[in-house]
């Protein structure tokens, strides 16, 4: 079962922090403008490890959380879902899409140039 949004926001705090307690991910979802009661955040993330999506240890009486679902594999299913949901299954009106909402910066659209190259490399020695 993929992560709900708010699932989705307490993985990417503990994908970059590896580890943390209930009330660092919710003092570091307060900094990012999230108004979150501490109840609601112990709450999620205890569905969370009831889903697999965390684990968790005890360091005392402290309960430490950490991600079990790895970041690429989780952003690669949510992908491909939004694509088939959303875009009929198409990945270039996806890129379409984001590109028009959204103005990349030179260095994106550097990345997405060098993409381009070597997915058409790849082709070419196939």
């Amino acid at each position: 079962m993929p992560p709900t949004a708010s699932e989705l926001e307490i993985l990417e705090i503990l994908w970059q922090t590896g580890t943390a307690s209930v009330r660092q991910v919710n003092e570091l979802l307060e900094k990012k403008g999230k108004s979150v009661a501490y109840t609601t955040t112990l709450k999620i993330m205890q569905i969370m490890t009831d889903k697999g999506l965390l684990g968790r240890e005890m360091n005392g009486r402290l309960h430490i959380y950490k991600p079990m679902a790895q970041a690429s594999v989780t952003r690669n299913a949510l992908i491909d879902k939004m694509i088939q949901a959303a875009f009929g299954g198409s990945a270039t009106r996806l890129v379409l899409q984001a590109l028009g909402n959204h103005k990349a910066t030179p260095e994106e659209l550097q990345e997405i140039r060098q993409l381009i190259d070597k997915l058409e490399q790849e082709q070419q020695n196939k």
